[in-house]
């Protein structure tokens, strides 16, 4: 299994959905970014602001990272 290092702040996490197929989403602030490694397998997609992470079931995080988007492509590639 590939792992990237990144670096990661604050974040949305979709915990799924309601009855009424509106998502469960919690908006989480942090004080400072933290590096983590990430597997590359559960990377969903990128953006120039957010990385999209698929976690357990249908639970899914958009992270917003400090990376260069050009790079991170470039590694995923």
């Amino acid at each position: 299994m590939k792992f990237i290092e990144l670096t990661l702040q604050n974040h949305t996490i979709v915990h799924g959905f309601d009855a009424r197929n509106q998502e469960i989403v919690e908006e989480v602030i942090v004080k400072s970014p933290s590096k983590k490694l990430v597997s590359v397998d559960r990377i969903l997609s990128i953006s120039e602001k957010y990385i999209l992470i698929q976690y357990a079931f249908d639970r899914i995080i958009y992270w917003e990272y400090l990376e260069d988007y050009e790079n991170l492509k470039t590694i995923l590639a």
